[in-house]
């Protein structure tokens, strides 16, 4: 069975590129039926957080794919320290006494520094009773220098890699803490949990090299399948980061400005990565069933975003494609929770508040675009554009609106066809264009000169509203 494992360090907010690495994780493993497995590594206990790893499970929560096994590195030490220990008693990998400070000290001229010769050439009982002395050490990997040979393995993304042992460096496996490093803790962890691809951000690549050494001396079974994602860079060029680039890289940055989880999820899946036929906006099932990596790109992808403005264009225009196809029943709950959150309170019962979602949202591309834009359909508290002034100031308008107001009040009856029957006759019996009082009631029910058809507005804003924002022009 195929097993795949997204690993995030709780170092930060969830960000962008670990978002698509999750979601192409994911796409992967249930297109062909596997096991996905969310595993926190969090063994840098200096750089680990609360607070991040909290903003890890509400950014992977929103998205709403799920996962079927969960772990924590930090729960896992003594299996990390077991395999370096194993790796240390075959020979594989020796002790390295070398104080950090002569480390630090090393001239830089050292920086291509490979591996300590003094320290590998150390017998087995040297080093025994050096440890047992209580002298601190760090166990490092013994790559292969007598024989060199080439490492190599085959990326699904970016094809054919090697690369000889000679140029690969005595890496740490456990610190002198004893504490794992990445690459011993994110190996020895692949290994035990039966992970079968590891699908990670092209960052990675040139560790593979390493993680295949231990794999090869630590694992018996064949080595992982490896694909290797396109980094995610700015506008300018760089690489997407936390520290340089701020919230905009944060997955709730799009949620807060009002995403649905799958307008964000098929934003990230379109960047480096296409279906064959070019297809754009899909559904999650659609996502899943054509995603693969030969669709990858090699080439970096851009999120275009500026200081003014952190959403990518692209990114908008798909989440309003989905706020407008997506089923209503799916899309008035969302739209409810975000008008609570913006203090207001939606009238009506629930097939009532559905019709004005469904009406409405063709022109909207945001959840926050309801409380904004669309505010006057659930308040009678909004704003009166200058251009929707202009029509309510129009010779005779606001009269003509009142002798509406008692016309449909008058009327048993209230439907688009009949709100539509009684202003044409208003207007055709006080020898006015029936144009001046549609754009005149547009502008008294709801502020703004555009919107739905103009008498789908009246059923919207309900007939009780809608005679007291007549009468009250």
């Amino acid at each position: 069975m195929i097993r795949v494992r997204f690993a995030p360090s709780p170092t930060g907010y969830l960000h962008i590129g670990s978002a698509r690495t999750f979601i192409f994780n994911w796409l992967f493993v249930r297109k062909h039926q596997g096991t996905m497995v969310l595993r926190i590594d969090d063994t840098d206990l200096d750089r680990n957080s609360e607070a991040s790893l909290n903003s890890i499970y509400e950014g992977l929560n929103w998205l709403g794919l799920g996962w079927d096994e969960f772990y924590r590195q930090s729960d896992r030490l003594d299996l990390h320290r077991k395999v370096a220990y194993d790796l240390l008693e075959r020979g594989l990998a020796y002790r390295d006494f070398t104080p950090a400070s002569d480390l630090d000290d090393r001239p830089h001229s050292e920086a291509q520094w490979l591996c300590n010769p003094e320290m590998r050439s150390l017998s087995k009982e040297q080093s025994d009773a050096r440890a047992a002395a209580g002298e601190p050490f760090v166990i490092r990997f013994r790559v292969e220098r007598d024989a060199p040979y080439e490492v190599e393995f085959h990326d699904q993304v970016y094809g054919p890699q090697s690369k000889l042992t000679a140029d690969i460096e005595d890496f740490a496996l456990l610190r002198s803490n004893g504490m794992p490093t990445y690459h011993l803790a994110s190996c020895a962890d692949d290994i035990d949990l039966r992970i079968t691809h590891i699908v990670r951000g092209q960052d990675h690549l040139s560790n593979t090299f390493k993680h295949v050494l231990i794999f090869q001396a630590a694992a018996e079974r064949s080595l992982p399948q490896f694909a290797h994602l396109p980094l995610l860079i700015g506008p300018d060029g760089s690489k997407l980061s936390k520290r340089r680039h701020g919230p905009v890289v944060s997955v709730t940055t799009y949620r807060d400005h009002g995403f649905l989880a799958l307008g964000y999820i098929n934003f990230l899946c379109l960047l480096g990565w296409s279906p064959k036929d070019n297809r754009e906006q899909m559904s999650l099932y659609e996502l899943t069933a054509c995603f693969s990596f030969e669709g990858v790109n090699r080439s970096n992808a851009v999120v275009n975003f500026s200081e003014e403005d952190p959403i990518d264009p692209k990114a908008l225009w798909l989440n309003s494609q989905h706020l407008r196809t997506i089923p209503v029943g799916a899309l008035a709950p969302l739209v409810r929770q975000t008008l609570e959150a913006h203090g207001l309170t939606p009238y009506g019962d629930d097939a009532f508040f559905n019709h004005v979602v469904d009406t409405i949202r063709s022109r909207f591309s945001t959840l926050l675009d309801f409380s904004s834009k669309g505010r006057a359909y659930f308040s009678d508290d909004y704003p009166i554009e200058p251009q929707a002034l202009e029509k309510l100031n129009a010779p005779g308008a606001r009269e003509l609106l009142r002798k509406l107001a008692d016309r449909i009040e008058a009327n048993p009856e209230f439907t688009e066809s009949s709100v539509e029957a009684d202003l044409r006759k208003l207007a055709e019996e006080s020898g006015v264009k029936a144009g001046l009082l549609i754009n005149a009631s547009r502008a008294a029910l709801t502020g703004q000169t555009v919107g739905p058809s103009a008498f789908a507005v009246f059923t919207c804003i309900g007939r009780e509203r809608v005679i007291q924002r007549l009468r009250k022009v």
